[in-house]
């Protein structure tokens, strides 16, 4: 009996390999379709896109990722005080899958058809990949027992190996079928695998463990018990939780006082996605104005360049995990990670800006090149040779160091960072206290869309502005004072798990 209550200690449940697998199919879904947007939007009409400016495709996919990620406020409230988990999840994945299919019909309408279809689509993706963020990973976490709770670091760990499985075989896949077959197929291809997920995360249902929502167990959520205790009338010598204290009971008040602390360190966050969020636009914007190279006989541009970023965080979870966080001791505390991962993306933003000064070189040199070539044109010779010797454009590898450390920094805090919201957040403020990580996220592409529609008109710049080096030093300066601002909130919060604290 001994030997068989130790194995169940050490062992996951086998609900997770359910809830992994609908995660690395529902994230080749995501990242396959965002993989292929930024061509899309600003591709040439007769290469099936819609010809749009380098700033317009970086607004509308910023303001997607904004809604996407703005989105598990529904999602969370639906499974914390209406229907659960499981069903938010189910229900809103069928959501999913018909977002899917609206962009795979786009090819059947005309240009304004592309449009509505690009539009509803997105809208529908948004709605279905943000209705179940802030459920999937809290409702893994709520399958291990206590006993099992050491095995929790691991299991988050290998549940992010799962995204990036899923969206490294999505960049290459996906960009592939648009290649062959044009861009409806390629949109038909994820909604093919959230399909599957939806139906993986089906065929589990009967080992799960169900937690009751609160409406079920009469609890009252963050946001009743924190404005009763904000606009309550307070007595002399009162704190601003007992004015809650009349109306709720201890354990709602505990479970609420929780959330502000990690909230105050949050709010540092978006900055950290909205530099890491460019990955899908405006990186790959820069990236498609460079030379493309082959790879096994497989062409590797800016949209597969993409792939790189999940395949390094398969390397880098494990050895993170399994070696350098226990080699760091107290000195890997989440926060800490946190801090080290923030610093690392402001760097990333440094090579990019680099490499676009670079960039700017080379194109300021094909602009003279054309010019001189032009002022020794004769009247009935061509425009080229030996009038005009072009080299090619920088290669897309260059792009490979800016994603090797902002893959670092990505472990660092996105990682860490789901990891130190379920392990902070009291049980009943789970999906909350995720839906409000997610929000960094949609703050962090929000504030990129602003900027990107703000800074043209002031500047009185072009509307290729967002792939500039300026720009990206101004990202990369940003980030690193944010990063102070971090350092110095993450030296004074007292942890709820003091296993954490020790960087356990």
């Amino acid at each position: 009996m001994a030997l068989n209550t130790e194995t169940q200690t050490s062992r996951w449940p086998r609900q997770i390999k359910y809830i992994i697998g609908n995660e690395a199919c529902e994230r080749f879904s995501y990242y396959g379709m965002t993989g292929i947007l930024a061509g899309y939007v600003s591709g040439q009409l007769a290469a099936g896109g819609l010809g749009k400016s380098d700033d317009y495709t970086t607004t509308v996919i910023q303001t997607f990722i904004f809604v996407n990620y703005f989105t598990p406020l529904l999602g969370a409230w639906l499974s914390d005080k209406i229907i659960g988990r499981y069903k938010t999840i189910f229900w809103v994945s069928l959501l999913y899958c018909a977002g899917h299919g609206t962009l795979a019909c786009s090819d059947f309408f005309g240009e304004h058809g592309k449009f509505i279809c690009l539009f509803i689509g997105l809208t529908l993706i948004a709605f279905g990949s943000g209705g179940i963020k802030p459920c999937v990973s809290a409702f893994m976490g709520e399958q291990f027992r206590p006993d099992q709770s050491h095995l929790m670091q691991k299991a988050f760990g290998a549940f992010y190996v799962a995204i990036n499985f899923g969206s490294f075989f999505s960049f290459l896949v996906v960009p592939w079928v648009k290649d062959h077959h044009g861009y409806s197929a390629a949109f038909a291809v994820p909604g093919i695998l959230m399909a599957i997920a939806t139906y993986i995360f089906w065929r589990g249902k009967k080992y799960y463990v169900f937690v009751p929502t609160n409406r079920e167990i009469k609890h009252n959520g963050f946001f009743k018990v924190f404005f009763t205790a904000l606009f309550a009338k307070r007595e002399a010598g009162k704190t601003f939780w007992d004015a809650a204290r009349a109306r709720f009971t201890e354990n709602e008040v505990a479970a609420a006082r929780s959330v502000l602390p990690i909230l105050f360190v949050f709010a540092t966050i978006p900055m950290f996605w909205a530099l890491y969020n460019q990955t899908n636009s405006t990186w790959v914007l820069q990236g498609l104005k460079m030379s493309n190279v082959n790879f096994l006989g497989l062409k590797v541009g800016a949209e597969q360049m993409q792939s790189l970023n999940p395949l390094l965080i398969m390397l880098f979870v494990p050895v993170f995990t399994l070696w350098l966080y226990p080699a760091m001791g107290r000195f890997a505390a989440p926060l800490k990670r946190m801090s080290y991962g923030l610093f690392l993306a402001a760097a990333s933003f440094v090579l990019v800006a680099l490499i676009q000064t670079r960039m700017d070189d080379y194109w300021h040199w094909v602009a003279l090149q054309y010019a001189t070539a032009t002022a020794h044109l004769s009247a009935s010779g061509p425009l080229g040779p030996p009038y005009l010797q072009l080299q090619s454009p920088p290669s897309i590898l260059w792009q490979t160091w800016p994603y090797v450390v902002v893959t670092a920094a990505e472990v660092l805090v996105s990682t860490t960072g789901l990891e130190f919201a379920f392990r902070e957040a009291a049980p009943e403020m789970k999906s909350m206290i995720m839906s409000f990580w997610l929000l960094t996220i949609a703050f962090g592409s929000l504030f990129v869309a602003l900027l990107t529609a703000l800074l043209p008109h002031t500047a009185a710049q072009t509307d290729d502005a967002s792939i500039s080096s300026g720009r990206f030093m101004l990202y990369a300066v940003m980030m690193f004072g944010v990063t102070i601002l971090f350092s110095l909130i993450a030296a004074t919060y007292h942890y709820r798990d003091k296993a954490a604290a020790m960087g356990k």
